[in-house]
């Protein structure tokens, strides 16, 4: 019997923001996989746009990137959205200082490049349950 569309479980949405391309291509790759809408911003702006415009229910967040930081759209989006959707930010960077203040301001995730798939696929798993 066909399910009807009102009891079938909406597709989860995640939002990539990142401006590696290789990035985006692999991590685009394994959420579809998993049955997942994907999204694609190349900035932090376009990423805040895409964010008020579609309101998907994970945003993957680059930390680096031109325009506006990862930190600034994290900001953002924890300060003007009464329900922000959750946000795992991913990163090169070393620091412990980025990872304190990426948790003060609300970050779901912190995750380290290079990271194994399975250790994000993971967390996507659980952010979106």
């Amino acid at each position: 019997m066909a399910k009807d569309s009102s009891t079938a479980a909406k597709t989860k949405r995640v939002l990539l923001v990142d401006d590696d391309a290789e990035i985006i291509e692999s991590l685009r790759l394994a959420l579809e996989a998993k049955g997942l809408e994907v999204m694609i911003a190349r900035d932090g702006n376009q990423g805040l746009a895409i964010t008020e415009r579609e309101e998907p229910d994970l945003v993957i967040l680059d930390m680096m990137m031109p325009k506006r930081s990862g930190f600034l759209v994290l900001e953002k989006l924890r300060r003007t959205r009464e329900n922000p959707p959750r946000i795992i930010m991913i990163t090169a960077n070393e620091g412990s200082r980025h990872k304190a203040y990426a948790e003060m301001l609300g970050v779901d995730d912190y995750i380290r490049k290079p990271f194994p798939m399975d250790r994000l696929m993971a967390s996507v798993d659980r952010l979106l349950s």
